[in-house]
């Protein structure tokens, strides 16, 4: 397949948060629902570079070791970041084309959405998310840090797989309609 994959792959409640208020998810994500069990790691191996906004990097930041050494990563922020930042993470502000532009022109062949939702909210806005993955977890959060902000676009999807996980979760893949974005069992 040509050209460049704009995969988001994220975990959500089942009222469509992605974090508590706060930015934690360890109470009702991380200690129950590992990441591989959702194929995070195959897909992280594929990823060429990441990109993310400042409330996503800050809430890694926390968590201690940055989790994805040798992965490029574009922060969107208009706040300079820590003084050390991990080795090949930039920030970029500005024209969310021009930056998707520029990760494209550097032969990056998947790129991670990575969130928070203000960020997707953008890639939909040009035309770029073209896989939503989801780890849908079953709990309501109630308030919370939505996936999908007010004043998100419209995005028609096709379902791709969907599998039941432990605990009750489900394992989604959603392509965008134009998109051949085949099935794990296709290739």
């Amino acid at each position: 397949m040509a050209g460049t994959i704009w995969h988001c792959h994220v975990a959500v409640s089942l009222d469509g948060k992605i974090a508590r208020p706060d930015g934690s998810v360890d109470d009702w994500l991380a200690a129950d629902y590992p990441a591989e069990d959702f194929g995070f790691d195959a897909f992280l191996a594929g990823v060429d570079a990441i990109l993310m906004g400042r409330g996503t990097y800050d809430a890694i930041r926390r968590f201690g070791d940055w989790p994805y050494p040798g992965k490029p990563a574009v922060v969107l922020t208009t706040r300079p970041l820590d003084a050390r930042p991990p080795d090949g993470v930039a920030a970029r502000s500005g024209d969310i084309a021009a930056v998707a532009a520029e990760l494209e022109a550097r032969g990056c062949r998947r790129i991670w959405v990575e969130g928070g939702g203000q960020v997707i909210r953008s890639i939909i806005a040009i035309g770029k998310l073209d896989v939503l993955e989801m780890a849908a977890i079953p709990i309501v959060l109630g308030d919370g840090i939505p996936l999908f902000p007010q004043g998100t676009g419209e995005l028609r999807l096709r379902l791709v797989r969907c599998e039941t996980k432990a605990k009750d979760a489900l394992h989604l893949v959603y392509a965008r309609r134009d998109h051949p974005f085949p099935s794990r069992d296709e290739g």
